[in-house]
């Protein structure tokens, strides 16, 4: 993945850089490895709602990832490059997703 660089148009532009995704899959995500997250709703475990203006949105999907990656051996084909952003102990990191047909 390259590295994309503005041109200084207004101060906070000065020096920014982020990462370019144009290399990444733009097609829908595979949905056999997409679940449901449940949401909360700001409720606790009684059901009581604790915290206010937590409701609606979008519906929000979990994917599937095989951590332990024990597939030593077996013929594969890349099918798409894709990127997950997961926000592990507050902080939101990304992880490129190889989808691989056996």
């Amino acid at each position: 993945m390259a590295i994309k660089s503005y041109k200084p148009t207004t101060a906070g532009r000065r020096g920014m850089t982020v990462t370019d995704y144009s290399c990444l899959s733009k097609v829908a995500p595979e949905k056999s490895l997409l679940e449901p997250l449940k949401k909360k709703s700001g409720r606790n475990s009684y059901g009581r709602i604790t915290v206010r203006h937590r409701g609606g949105g979008n519906r929000n999907k979990y994917r599937v990832i095989d951590f332990k990656r024990n597939k030593i051996g077996m013929n594969a084909t890349v099918m798409t490059l894709e990127v997950i952003f997961l926000l592990v102990l507050g902080h939101l990191r990304f992880v490129i997703f190889v989808l691989v047909r056996f």
